[in-house]
């Protein structure tokens, strides 16, 4: 493979655009429990909540698409583009089907797709699974049922687990902190309830709103 086969012949503009981007990500939070693994990760929705707006702010065009790959494997291609420019950079990943059929070609699909966005654009997702697929656990592969806590949906649950009550943030009337661990390692904290009505104060004390998961969140170390 040469040099142009990843990327077109400038990319300038599109460098600049990700710093961009990478200046504003939001953190990508673990949504869901691994069974096999008995560790949090996150989703494919987790993981382009993170980035849509940031990328979309900034004129670039996300898109993956499967390609040929040899038997029993599945080829993606992740590819950004520059809407302004045209530049683009783009990768292609493959990865063994845990189930040569329609399911494990679905389980594939989401598991590389989260892991080849994030390797584009930096972003930290959950803990090192030695290169292992996970494996069907024989409830109908990829889940796609909402659970009833934590939603592999576009909007994560305003309510995650909560941890001990961080100290040194303002007492407000109606609203309550929670912890949570985003990908990255760092601990966040949420502001749940009634937040519409002090949303000044809250962005006051650091707070920054993420409208995909419509939640007031900083991180830990900066309260």
């Amino acid at each position: 493979m040469h040099h142009n086969d990843y990327c077109s012949s400038e990319t300038t503009k599109l460098a600049k655009a990700l710093i961009q981007v990478q200046h504003i990500l939001q953190p990508a939070t673990k949504d869901r429990l691994n069974p096999f693994t008995h560790s949090n990760y996150a989703t494919l929705n987790s993981v382009m909540d993170s980035c849509r707006e940031a990328l979309l702010t900034n004129g670039i065009w996300l898109t993956q698409y499967p390609v040929p790959s040899e038997p029993g494997h599945l080829g993606l291609v992740t590819k950004l583009v520059h809407a302004e420019s045209g530049e683009w950079q783009s990768s292609h990943a493959v990865v063994p089907l845990p189930k040569n059929d329609p399911q494990g070609l679905g389980i594939a699909m989401t598991y590389i797709r989260r892991y080849s966005i994030s390797a584009m654009l930096g972003i930290v997702t959950e803990e090192d699974t030695d290169g292992n697929l996970p494996k069907d656990s024989g409830k109908g592969g990829p889940r796609q049922k909402r659970a009833p806590a934590m939603q592999d949906s576009g909007v994560s649950s305003p309510h995650p687990p909560s941890r001990s009550q961080p100290t040194q943030l303002p007492k407000l009337d109606g609203i309550t902190y929670q912890e949570i661990t985003a990908t990255d390692g760092q601990v966040c904290i949420v502001a749940t309830g009634n937040t519409q009505a002090k949303k000044e104060l809250l962005a006051g004390a650091g707070f920054k709103w993420n409208p995909q998961r419509k939640m007031w969140w900083k991180y830990a170390q900066a309260s």
